[in-house]
């Protein structure tokens, strides 16, 4: 938990940053990122350097910064953080921009995933003065405890947000957390984002393995595929990369596959089946040349839509039997093009669809107004959907505005709150609700008609019900929550703004979806 003190300490330097000429706010994490990894490198080092006094050893087993001088002449000692901290500014700028860099572009003593991606770092900030604040400020932050440097990289995370810039990169970690408590990983799982940027769902579901299955990192072999084996994430911005690499590190996780990959471009041959568990929130409205997108991906379905086309790559990408939470526009859940009937089809028919999750209309903003909703899926190929469970989110726990204040004090905040929330807490926070229910329906067992149990039996007047596949067939494979929820005419006046706002982003939706299927008829 940060400080206080921390946050403002943080916040003055994103403030020396803009008033020293940096005005992009990936650039600055981008910056500090390379200087926490050099801080780590020199972390390494002295562990070794303990280890080998330790055992009375002449050599270090593996040095991360070698003996003697680099080509320009500059001890490979003074490059270290504990070294270059204490220089003068003026000396310290000079070191870090004529020797540190250049040696972190070389690095070759470090084989993980984060000195792959400082190879190409560059530094740019641009005078001694500001450098030696930054460096003060991280030196200054008790770097051991890893609860405090994740929080530390999340707040710096969330400052790109409030930025207002690339904020697109940041799904709200509070609908994260509910994704990954939906989907409860397990200390086997292998989990991919196919689209990772700073890495959020990836950091969160290694959180709840910590939390949940705390044998994970006391058993060899468990631990060595939490530290290995169980996350990998793919972009094609090197810069997210980098940082997406760093908040898995500064979270505990210490070699994550973490690497470049244009996941609709490049066929999926070598990722094919690797993975139990997908998380993802995909780019929207995006949309691809067939020249360009994956064959692989167009056996499954012919668009250049990216919502759909990495629908037909997380598909691709699971195992028999691995699930997936994503988060779509509402428009996949009601688009009328063969390529959309074809998708939901698909799920319904051949996979096992589980749930339908209608989020409200403010959810990400102020980035985008659009209406998401999270659909839970197992693949199977061989169907198995036999109701889908929907419920309709009003209220997330912030407002729905461009502000998106929290309405809750923070016990009372996320899917599992410190604090029991009562019936007025829950029109202001439905996410508790959505994973109780999710958790009561998934008790019956398989095959939810012999069992009845409440969620089954509930009207589709209620905020959750179940919808027969035969039900989902007669309506074209539509799933829009809207397509099926009964209204009670008495109640609409009191409904929640929420829920106001959200039906109309829905409508807002589908008036454009049918303007551009219009424009490319008359095409």
């Amino acid at each position: 938990m940060l400080t206080g003190e921390i946050r403002s300490k943080i916040d003055a330097l994103w403030n020396a940053f803009w008033t020293g000429g940096i005005s992009n706010p990936l650039e600055v994490i981008e910056q500090i990122t390379y200087l926490l990894f050099l801080k780590r490198l020199d972390d390494l080092h002295t562990l070794e350097e303990n280890k080998a006094a330790r055992l009375k050893l002449k050599k270090l087993e593996r040095r991360v910064f070698p003996e003697g001088k680099d080509p320009k002449g500059r001890a490979y000692d003074d490059l270290r953080w504990s070294k270059f901290k204490n220089f003068a500014p003026a000396e310290m700028f000079e070191v870090v921009n004529d020797h540190v860099f250049p040696f972190l572009r070389t690095l070759g003593g470090d084989d993980s995933t984060y000195a792959h991606h400082m190879k190409d770092a560059r530094f740019t900030i641009p005078t001694p003065a500001l450098l030696a604040k930054v460096v003060d400020m991280i030196d200054a932050v008790p770097m051991e405890d890893r609860d405090t440097k994740g929080d530390l990289y999340e707040y710096m995370l969330g400052t790109i947000a409030s930025a207002g810039q690339n904020g697109q990169f940041r799904t709200p970690r509070h609908i994260i957390q509910l994704m990954v408590e939906l989907t409860a990983p397990t200390t086997k799982d292998v989990i991919c984002d196919p689209a990772c940027g700073t890495g959020g769902f990836l950091v969160a579901a290694g959180e709840y393995l910590r939390a949940r299955h705390p044998e994970i990192l006391r058993e060899a072999k468990l631990k060595k595929h939490f530290h290995e084996q169980a996350f990998h994430g793919f972009d094609f911005d090197n810069t997210m990369l980098r940082i997406g690499s760093m908040n898995m590190l500064l979270h505990g996780v210490e070699n994550p596959d973490i690497r470049y990959r244009d996941s609709l471009a490049q066929d999926p041959a070598g990722e094919e089946e690797n993975y139990t568990l997908v998380l993802a929130k995909p780019p929207f409205a995006g949309s691809l040349d067939y020249e360009y997108c994956a064959k692989d991906l167009e056996q499954i379905v012919t668009t250049k839509k990216t919502e759909l086309l990495f629908l037909a790559l997380f598909l691709r990408l699971l195992k028999p039997g691995g699930r997936a939470a994503v988060i779509v526009p509402d428009g996949v859940l009601f688009g009328s093009s063969n390529a959309h009937k074809t998708l939901r089809q698909l799920l319904v028919e051949e996979q096992k669809l589980d749930a339908v999750i209608s989020l409200p209309g403010g959810v990400f903003k102020p980035y985008a107004g659009v209406s998401t909703a999270i659909l839970l899926f197992t693949k199977t190929n061989s169907g198995g959907t036999d109701h889908v469970w929907f419920y309709d989110v009003d209220a997330d726990g912030m407002s729905l505005d461009d502000k998106r204040t929290e309405l809750l004090p923070p016990e009372k905040l996320g899917p599992v709150p410190r604090t029991a929330l009562t019936a007025d807490d829950h029109a202001k926070n439905n996410l508790p609700d959505i994973l109780a229910r999710w958790n009561s329906l998934r008790t019956v067992g398989p095959d939810l008609a012999s069992v009845p149990s409440e969620e089954i039996k509930r009207p589709r007047t209620a905020q959750s019900f179940c919808v027969p596949k035969a039900d989902l067939a007669a309506q074209g494979y539509d799933l829009s929550l809207n397509r099926y929820k009964e209204v009670v005419h008495a109640e609409v006046a009191h409904r929640p703004p929420g829920e106001i706002l959200k039906a109309l982003g829905q409508l807002e939706a589908e008036i454009q979806h049918g303007m551009k299927e219009l424009e490319g008829m008359l095409k």
